[in-house]
Formats: structure tokens, sequence, C-alpha cells
């Protein structure tokens, strides 16, 4: 076998810096969603996700390669939401074997209501730190790597 090519120094600076704001940055923008929403982050995506279609509504496989989740994770998230009354299930009426997820226009009133207060939180997080050159250059540097991620998962 033979020897890995070991990272150099700046290759795992920046990894471990990739490490700890993949880990610090969901909770931190997640305490804003708790605090002032009563939502995780997750369940915050999947109402954005839904929002985001023209009829409001996705097939329940296609909300979950959206938001990166199994269709497991989704399910039980879904039943809490539908219990907010956020949103609902509906048979595909073009696949009896397949799910809908529907936005309730409650849901969308609650995402309305709860979007202003995310988007500031992810301004002050992550974009007031930062000029706008920096945000033009992070954001060209790391699709790279965002398309690599996603064609090795």
């Amino acid at each position: 076998m033979s020897e890995p090519q070991w990272l150099s120094e700046e290759e795992r600076e920046l990894w471990m810096k990739l490490v700890r704001l993949s880990m610090l940055m969901p909770s931190a923008v997640e305490a804003q969603l708790k605090r002032e929403a009563g939502m995780n982050q997750f369940e915050y995506l999947v109402l954005a996700m839904l929002s985001e279609v023209p009829d409001m509504t996705r097939l329940m496989s296609d909300l979950a390669f959206q938001t990166n989740a199994s269709l497991s994770r989704l399910s039980h998230v879904v039943t809490r939401l539908e219990q907010q009354g956020w949103v609902r299930r509906s048979a595909c009426p073009t696949d009896g074997r397949a799910t809908n997820v529907i936005l309730t226009d409650v849901g969308y009133e609650k995402l309305k209501d709860t979007a202003p207060g995310h988007v500031t939180a992810v301004r002050n997080i992550i974009f007031d730190p930062l000029t706008p050159e920096l945000v033009s250059t992070l954001n060209r540097s790391l699709q790279p790597i965002l398309d690599s991620v996603e064609k090795n998962r």
C-alpha cells in the first residue's frame, strides 16, 4: 500500500477550520431559530425547500434529496411539522407509491414570520465579518469543494 499524500500545513489548517465551521455554525444559527420560532434548522430548511417551488409541493423523495436527509428522518420531521399544521402529506396523483409534502398556508405564514430573524442571524454570524470581496472569493472557492462532496455522496 502506498503512503498517503499527507496534508500540507496550510491544507491541514484549512481542513481544521472547515471541520470547526461545520460543527459550530449550525448550532449558532439554530439557537436563534429555536429561541424565536420554536423550530430547528432542519425543520426550517424543510419549510424553505417547500416554499421555493410554485405549488409549494414536493415529493417526499425529492425533499429528502434537497435536504440531504434519509426518508426515515424526513418522515419524522414531517410528522412534527404536520402536528404544528405547517405541512400536510398527500398521495402523489401521478405515482400511487409516492407521497407529496405540501406547505400549508399556516406553514407559509410561519416561514414568512421566521425568515427575517433567521436572515438577520445568518448575516450577523456569517456575512458581517466579511467584506464583499471575501464573500465573492469564498463563494467561488467553496464551489469546487461542494461539487466534489456532492459527486461523492
